[in-house]
């Protein structure tokens, strides 16, 4: 089944899916012990928020996500992960 978007919504579809895949691939980066849940957090977390139509909250929710990806990022980088 076909889901027709416009522009803005397929713009922001692909904003999400590019965090999505950011955060997955800084996963790999983190200690074997830590990396299933980290993946399963991550996992609730766009799964929790999949719902969401309103473009301006989704924006909220990029800016938000993109702050905690590069917060976790500099951590492993700290950690010399």
């Amino acid at each position: 089944m076909a889901v027709a978007f416009d522009l803005q919504s397929f713009i922001l579809r692909a904003r999400v899916l590019k965090l999505y895949r950011q955060a997955l691939r800084i996963c790999r980066r983190a200690p074997s012990h830590a990396r299933d849940e980290l993946r399963r957090t991550v996992r609730q977390e766009m799964e929790k928020n999949r719902e969401f139509s309103d473009k301006h909250r989704i924006r909220f929710l990029l800016s938000e996500g993109l702050e905690r990806v590069k917060e976790l990022d500099e951590m492993l980088d700290m950690q010399g992960h």
